[in-house]
């Protein structure tokens, strides 16, 4: 599903224009990302957790030159789903 079929299918399910329901997954996206900018975590209780993990710098290897390369530490999204989604994923 693509980021338009899924506006589609939020507007028809909440019975609101298009428009309105891309408006509100912008203002949703924005506001997760700002959060996790911050440093924050968050739950949506059944659904999951969104936070920013550390990644270690380590080292790598080039495959093209078979080089040993840095890579820098970085901090990563991640998302775990909650117990209801799993349940109903399965």
């Amino acid at each position: 599903m693509k980021k338009q079929d899924f506006i589609k299918a939020v507007a028809d399910s909440a019975n609101v224009s298009q428009s309105t329901a891309s408006d509100c997954f912008d203002a949703v996206v924005g506001t997760i990302t700002e959060s996790l900018q911050k440093g924050e975590k968050l739950t949506f209780v059944g659904f999951g957790t969104f936070a920013v993990k550390e990644r270690a710098a380590r080292q790598g290897r080039n495959p093209r030159t078979g080089e040993t390369i840095e890579i820098a530490a970085a901090k990563i999204p991640s998302f775990k789903a909650g117990k209801a989604l799993k349940d109903a994923v399965n």
